[in-house]
C-alpha cells in the first residue's frame, strides 16, 4: 500500500520532470534557426539531419512534458523522456571528450557565456536521476495496481 508521502513525492517528481521538458522546449520552438546552429556545434549529426532535429526535438520535448504533467501515457512518456535525457547526456560527454566547448542549448538558444561543461553534465545527471525516480514510481504504481486485481 502506498503512503500519502509516496503519492506526494511522485506527484512533485512528475511535475518537476514535466516542467523541465516544457520549459526547455519554449525558446527552441521560438527560434529553430538558432537551435539548429547549436546542434551543429555539437558536431555529431550529419548536416541533412540538423534542421529536422532542430524543428522536431523541441516539439517532442514539449509534448513529453505536457504528457508527464497531465499524467497521460505516463510510463511511455517518462521512458521516452529518460531516453532523451540519456541522449543529451551522451552528446555532452562526447563534446567534452572531444574538447569542444558548446552552449548546450538546453533552455535557451541565446549565446551567453557558457558555464563550465561540468555544470551541464551535473545538471543533466540530476535530471536523469529525477527521470529514473519517476520511472521507478510509475512501475511501482503499476505493479501495486496489478497486485490489487
Amino acid at each position: 500500500m502506498k503512503s500519502p508521502l509516496f503519492k506526494y513525492i511522485f506527484f512533485i517528481t512528475r511535475l518537476l520532470l514535466g516542467a523541465i521538458f516544457v520549459v526547455a522546449s519554449i525558446d527552441k520552438i521560438a527560434h529553430p534557426g538558432e537551435f539548429a546552429k547549436i546542434i551543429s556545434n555539437y558536431q555529431i549529426l550529419p548536416n541533412y539531419l540538423i534542421n529536422i532535429v532542430a524543428v522536431v526535438l523541441p516539439w517532442l520535448e514539449a509534448l513529453l512534458g505536457l504528457f508527464i504533467l497531465c499524467g497521460w501515457w505516463l510510463a511511455g512518456a517518462i521512458a521516452l523522456a529518460n531516453l532523451l535525457l540519456m541522449i543529451f547526456l551522451g552528446a555532452l560527454v562526447s563534446t567534452v571528450a572531444r574538447g569542444i566547448d558548446v552552449n548546450c542549448g538546453c533552455f535557451s538558444v541565446k549565446a551567453a557565456a557558457s558555464p563550465h561543461a561540468l555544470w551541464y553534465l551535473s545538471r543533466d545527471l540530476i535530471f536523469l536521476l529525477l527521470g529514473a525516480v519517476a520511472m521507478v514510481q510509475v512501475l511501482r504504481t503499476r505493479t501495486s495496481a496489478r497486485e490489487r486485481k
